[in-house]
């Protein structure tokens, strides 16, 4: 990918990342399937949440194998982590 091309991209995908209305993420836990993100609350953790509304911070082994870090209970204090 040239410069041109990169530039391009990275206006496109912002641009997309700006309209998203999580119409994907609310059908994969419709569906039973978690979904994976990163919330502004937890900036150094990844969060893995089931459809039962469980979340817990994961790590993904360079194999993509997932490991639980920690379980967030349902009335967690947001901004605290076990790392912090």
């Amino acid at each position: 990918m040239g410069p041109a091309e990169e530039k391009r991209f990275w206006k496109v995908f912002t641009r997309a990342l700006a309209a998203d209305d999580g119409a994907a993420a609310k059908s994969h836990l419709a569906a039973g399937r978690p979904i994976t993100y990163v919330d502004d609350e937890y900036p150094d953790e990844l969060v893995r949440k089931w459809p039962d509304g469980r979340r817990e911070f994961v790590d993904v082994a360079a194999d993509g194998t997932v490991h639980v870090v920690w379980e967030l209970a349902q009335d967690q204090a947001k901004g605290k982590t076990p790392r912090a």
